[in-house]
């Protein structure tokens, strides 16, 4: 095997990346001294090649215990893309396939071998391990999806809890735990239950940069703000649905619509799980509609967007879920629509489970999933504090940030709430009250007479969104409380009655109604480079003739790097991160014959969407301005698109003219200004503004020089 002076070296030659993400150096050399490790490293983060650049670099077989079928051959058709010798044994193999396989691991071809668990605890596989170990040796056991080992997580499966056969069979031999979501709890439960031996532990921050969070209120519109969320996002999507008739329906409204869309669910066959899933994979259908059976381990790294049409069941599901957008650390979007129905059909599932203190926890994870939803701080904060981690806030990229909901005194409201629930003498639940508020004929209401009480009717001015909204509110506030028998019926205590005193005030924050812009579509359709689309175009090609998913050719990060310095040799190519020593041999040439086409039209016919260097050329920022102009948008409506102020729009618009690009200057400003502007640039010249605005007086705005200014430079520089 070739010996490399240093792990970066090897990380290039191997994977094509120039540098390790954090903490992977660290946890490289400890499995290089042959230490148990406990890696806990959220999706993205590059947990597998802290594991399988060792395997290449230790003498032996690296056994890889993973749970499900399409991950083990998903990360060995992405090893052997790379030129590394990797394969799996599982129940899609034949006998024959299967004896083939066994025997280029016994004769030293492997370095990796993917394994699940029911496999490698069974009788006819522990003596081939042993063979293994004897012939070959076995460099180490590396359990994947390592929380399922914890019935603590939020995957449990026994028969993770018998790896730990592994450490007395295979005492010598190191264990490495990997898992992308585990709360200290989990953490602790997967060191005792695989016998880990004073592991080293690596915990990365779950922060993913790239991920915006957000949550919107789900009603009548929902699909509507689906279907735009589709076509304003670039790229392969999962919605995540609770039933299966949920997925149904949406796949077949997507698909009326338009959208490449497939359902997956339990419901379905075995086979045509296994077709819609790998249409995904590869690029076929754009849109999964899913149950959460779906997603766990795919190793698709573009997925832009996770749309959650239903409230998860716990903050550790939805962080593993929506986790699945931006593997590859590019820009992507998380959405969950959220609305109290869905905590109703959830309570209901829980009570249908007979252990107590399973169902009292999985009641408490819900919760803590409607606090997340109905939370108006930092998304992040939340999810991180979730996972033990501190995190300040302001994080910039989640609704709640970026719009923080207005506060408004809803004090009188929650006195009216608080008792109609005494009036009714605690005795009900949130449904009922509001029902009563809102003056409620319903058999309920008038069997027990409530159309009688003083609060009957005394909140028709709200709707049962807002009550709701409140009496959850009071509920996080600790203003109200409320019994876990199931039935969640409504108790005050002694801070309720201090808000019917008057002693304390209620802050509500009111819902903001989403507004759906064409602003990131225009954005994707502009940024996404001519270059970058044809090399896509091509990594498709590629990809269909070889029978893989796309993503195993090149990543869409190298892609963009390839566009953004378009390589004209494989000296130059192969620099760029994510392109190896095997892949540039396989596909180098293929791919710079597409760059030099490209250049060379450009040079014959410059178009106004392509991107290029240099100063003649606009910026990403400068054409989006200039699509929205072109749908006829004022500047003012351009600027609260985009986020921006005014005289920014106004700079864009300038350069755009000064660039030659097909700005209507006489649609901002008159003719007669422009001649008198263009009459003393001719007399000052190229001079600062204040000294032209002085000249020509108070009746002409800094914003109409700037502009006839970029006409008139642009004329000069011809």
């Amino acid at each position: 095997m070739t010996a490399y002076p240093s792990l970066e070296q090897a990380l290039k030659y191997y994977f094509g990346y120039d540098n390790f993400r954090p903490g992977q150096r660290e946890i490289i050399e400890g499995a290089m001294q042959n230490r148990d490790l406990l890696v806990v490293m959220p999706t993205g983060g590059g947990k597998s090649i802290c594991f399988q650049l060792p395997a290449l670099m230790k003498p032996g077989l690296m056994v890889v215990v993973s749970p499900l079928i399409a991950l083990m051959q998903d990360q060995v058709e992405g090893l052997r893309k790379n030129g590394i010798a990797a394969t799996f044994l599982n129940s899609s193999l034949n006998q024959y396939q299967t004896r083939i396989r066994e025997q280029a691991i016994l004769r030293g071809k492997l370095k990796l071998l993917y394994v699940a668990p029911e496999r490698l605890l069974s009788e006819r596989f522990l003596p081939f391990l042993d063979l293994v170990q004897h012939q070959v040796g076995i460099s180490a056991f590396a359990i994947d999806e390592a929380h399922c080992v914890s019935e603590w997580g939020h995957d449990f499966r026994p028969e993770y809890r018998q790896l730990q056969l592994l450490r007395s069979r295979f005492g010598d031999v190191p264990v490495f735990a990997l898992t992308a979501t585990a709360t200290d709890r989990v953490r602790s439960d997967i060191i005792t239950q695989l016998g880990l031996r004073q592991p080293s532990i690596h915990i990365a921050s779950f922060n993913r940069q790239n991920l915006y969070y957000e949550v919107r209120h789900k009603n009548r519109a929902a699909y509507k703000e689906i279907l735009e969320l589709i076509q304003e996002n670039e790229g392969a999507g999962i919605i995540y649905c609770l039933t299966r008739k949920q997925v149904e329906e949406i796949a077949f409204k997507l698909q009326h619509d338009k959208i490449s869309a497939l359902p997956y669910h339990a419901g379905l066959s075995d086979e045509e799980r296994t077709q819609n899933q790998t249409k995904f994979i590869r690029d076929d259908v754009r849109v999964m509609v899913a149950t959460i059976a779906f997603g766990m381990g795919i190793n698709k790294p573009d997925v832009r967007f996770i749309i959650h049409y239903s409230l998860p069941r716990n903050l550790e599901s939805y962080y593993q879920e929506s986790g699945r957008a931006g593997r590859d650390g590019e820009p992507s979007r998380c959405t969950m629509f959220f609305n109290y129905g869905d905590i109703k059909t959830i309570e209901w599932s829980l009570n249908q489970k007979t252990d107590e203190q399973e169902q009292l926890i999985a009641k408490q994870q819900l919760r803590q999933m409607v606090d997340y939803a109905e939370g108006t701080v930092c998304r992040r904060t939340i999810q991180l504090g979730y996972f033990g981690e501190r995190f300040p806030g302001n994080c910039g990229n989640c609704d709640n940030c970026r719009h923080p909901r207005p506060l408004e005194d809803w004090t009188i409201e929650a006195m009216k709430f608080l008792s109609c629930v005494a009036r009714c003498k605690e005795r009900f639940g949130m449904s009922h009250i509001i029902d009563v508020l809102r003056g409620s004929k319903n058999r309920k209401v008038m069997q027990y007479k409530h159309n009688e009480l003083s609060t009957y009717g005394i909140g028709k001015d709200k709707t049962a969104d807002e009550w709701r909204n409140l009496g959850r509110s009071l509920l996080h506030q600790g203003f109200l409380a409320q019994t876990d028998d199931g039935y969640s019926v409504l108790k005050l205590n002694s801070l309720s009655w201090e808000v019917m005193r008057k002693q304390r005030q209620v802050s509500l924050a009111i819902p903001v109604k989403s507004e759906i812009t064409t602003l990131q579509r225009n954005t994707k359709a502009i940024a996404a480079d001519i270059l970058v689309y044809r090399l896509r175009k091509l990594r498709k090609q590629l990809a269909d003739e070889q029978s893989v998913p796309p993503y195993v050719i090149f990543a869409d990060s190298t892609l963009k790097l390839m566009s953004q310095l378009q390589p004209q040799t494989r000296d130059e190519l192969g620099k760029i991160s994510g392109v190896g020593s095997n892949k540039l041999s396989q596909y180098g040439d293929q791919f710079l014959a597409e760059i030099r086409a490209y250049r060379q039209e450009q040079d014959s016919s410059p178009s106004l969407g392509t991107i290029r260097q240099g100063d003649n050329f606009p910026s990403i920022t400068e054409l989006l301005t200039l699509q929205l102009y072109q749908q006829g948008l004022s500047i003012t409506e351009i600027a609260t698109q985009r986020n921006l102020r005014p005289t920014t729009i106004v700079r864009h618009l300038c350069d755009l003219i000064e660039k030659n690009q097909s700005v209507d200057i006489n649609k901002l400003v008159s003719k007669n200004k422009q001649q008198k502007i263009l009459q003393v640039l001719e007399s000052l010249g190229d001079i600062s503004l204040t000294p032209l605005k002085e000249h020509l007086g108070d009746s002409y705005s800094f914003d109409e020089i700037r502009l006839v200014r970029g006409r008139w430079r642009y004329k000069n520089r011809k």
